[in-house]
């Protein structure tokens, strides 16, 4: 889908409007979709550099694994006799580098998901790894982005003050160096963004809203700020790394 729905008919736009696209779509062949994709390119005719993010894949150490005593990490049970893949999620840095190495469009495997727009943001800003606050800060940016239209409405409690369901609109983060950022949707399309939506989505799916454990950084979102500053625009401060 990544060569034929989301990104391979789009080639030409994204060339001509100088766009960055970055994707954990590598699934177990990161490299096989990259050399794919760059052969798309060049029978398109474009000048678009891609790079790809490996690593993740860990098949080759289950036995040290294994004998390190690895259990699992929430009910502590062994780790499994027959394994059919093993992944370690990676985190936002090396996206950051193919970033500043050139690329056009980043490939990744197995990254948590929101890497793919924290790894921008390092980029963009120059943040560091000891920018804790500041990881933290473009990870929640990620993470309210990372499932698409749930932040914009789509799995809102109070889902009939949600206009437009059939047409609705997937979120946008408008970010800032220091941290800060505004949830947003295109005009003209369905779906609410308000502090409530933003809300509901901060708490999904992250265990201890005060130590969400990621490769780059644990989050503390307790102290989140959310202000509603216009039509569907909400904005966002207040993590902490």
């Amino acid at each position: 889908d990544f060569l034929t729905v989301h990104v391979g008919p789009h080639l030409h736009e994204i060339a001509a409007q100088g766009l960055k696209v970055v994707a954990n779509a590598g699934g177990v062949n990161p490299s096989g979709l990259a050399a794919a994709l760059e052969q798309m390119i060049k029978d398109k005719g474009l000048s678009l550099t891609v790079a790809y993010v490996e690593g993740d894949d860990l098949r080759d150490r289950v036995d040290e694994l294994r004998k390190a005593g690895t259990t699992d990490m929430f009910v502590d049970t062994p780790f499994p006799d027959h394994v059919v893949s093993a992944n370690a999620y990676l985190g936002a840095f090396p996206i950051a580098a193919a970033l500043a190495a050139g690329a056009d469009i980043v490939i990744t495997g197995r990254v948590v998901d929101s890497a793919v727009v924290l790894g921008p943001l390092i980029h963009e800003f120059g943040w560091s790894e000891g920018d804790l606050d500041l990881l933290a800060a473009g990870t929640l940016a990620g993470h309210l982005l990372e499932c698409g239209a749930q932040v914009s409405g789509g799995t809102f409690t109070d889902w009939r003050d949600v206009p437009d369901f059939h047409n609705m609109g997937f979120p946008m983060a408008e970010c800032c160096a220091d941290g800060h950022f505004v949830i947003t949707k295109p005009d003209n399309t369905g779906g609410l963004v308000n502090t409530a939506t933003v809300g509901e989505q901060i708490v999904y799916e992250i265990g201890d809203p005060r130590a969400y454990m990621l490769p780059d950084v644990v989050c503390d979102f307790t102290q989140v700020q959310l202000e509603q500053v216009g039509d569907n625009r909400v904005s966002v401060s207040g993590a902490r790394g």
